[in-house]
């Protein structure tokens, strides 16, 4: 008979728990949101020549996103793997601070499409505030005057310091679901629990936007997520880095220069758009066939 009691308080204990909790994350991002809209409500001044000096072709933006001051650690690997594309380009020492997107920028040219690199300078559960001034920023040379930023600015317009459409915006960012070794394209869909990517998401309001994801792997043993992804690669993975920086470089290259690739037309339709196309996913074959083990 006593057994009874025992149980319901019990079950009491894990609703409330599950309660806090569950009051706790959607209060986190809330608050993340409510941050996101501070930064995004700044406002703008006149718009650099270095955006405006491109007038044909394609332009392309390519975000690596990761936490500044952590480019070591495993969830900044976006970060490593722009470096890697501007090291690969000739670029890597025209890395610049702009204040107006809140990061790091190299503008640069493949072929006839311009590409704007990127690393935000904010952390990553707002990097989407650094993308999403980056990629709609109103231009006088758009017939644009200077105004405030407001939410809805970032999604409806594609006339923007750097003109750049959320379908043509790549981000690059760490994987837990892959392994280390292994990187692949996503196009568009949910943040599936990247908060990064959810922030892209929020801030610019569609989903559409491709990611190359980089596996880094789930933590061994009771190492608690959180740490494992600020910690950095240990020195048997840093081996197995370098090649999986030259694949996901590689894998870079061969998205911003294939201009038959189709996009989305409406920045509404990022799930839609990934259910007709499956979800297309490419492996770099030399990179998901290594090991951390020793050779």
């Amino acid at each position: 008979m006593k057994s009874v009691p025992v149980i319901s308080k019990v079950c009491r204990c894990v609703s409330q728990l599950f309660k806090r909790l569950l009051n706790f994350v959607t209060m986190r991002r809330l608050v993340t949101r409510l941050v996101q809209r501070v930064l995004m409500t700044e406002s703008v001044s006149l718009v650099s020549s270095e955006a405006l000096s491109h007038t044909h072709g394609r332009r392309r933006l390519v975000v690596g996103l990761g936490n500044p001051g952590m480019e070591g650690s495993r969830h900044s690997v976006g970060m490593a793997v722009l470096g890697a594309l501007a090291a690969r380009l000739g670029v890597a020492d025209r890395w610049h601070g702009d204040k107006h997107v809140s990061g790091e920028v190299i503008v640069s040219e493949i072929q006839d499409t311009q590409v704007v690199l990127l690393r935000p300078k904010l952390l990553m559960n707002i990097n989407g505030v650094s993308v999403a001034k980056a990629d709609s920023w109103p231009s006088e040379a758009h017939g644009v005057e200077p105004l405030v930023i407001t939410r809805c600015c970032f999604s409806c317009s594609s006339a923007g310091k750097y003109s750049v459409k959320p379908e043509d915006v790549l981000l690059v960012h760490d994987e837990l679901d892959k392994p280390l070794g292994k990187i692949a394209i996503k196009h568009g869909g949910s943040a599936r629990g990247h908060n990064g990517v959810r922030s892209c998401v929020d801030c610019l309001q569609t989903d559409v936007m491709p990611r190359l994801r980089v596996g880094i792997g789930r933590p061994a043993g009771k190492t608690p997520v959180d740490r494992y992804v600020l910690g950095r690669f240990s020195r048997e993975e840093q081996k197995v880095l370098g090649a999986v920086l030259d694949q996901s470089v590689d894998l870079l290259l061969s998205q911003l220069t294939d201009q038959q690739a189709q996009s989305p037309s409406s920045p509404a339709g990022g799930r839609q758009a990934a259910q007709k196309r499956k979800e297309r996913e490419s492996s770099a074959s030399p990179a998901k066939e290594l090991s951390l083990g020793p050779s």
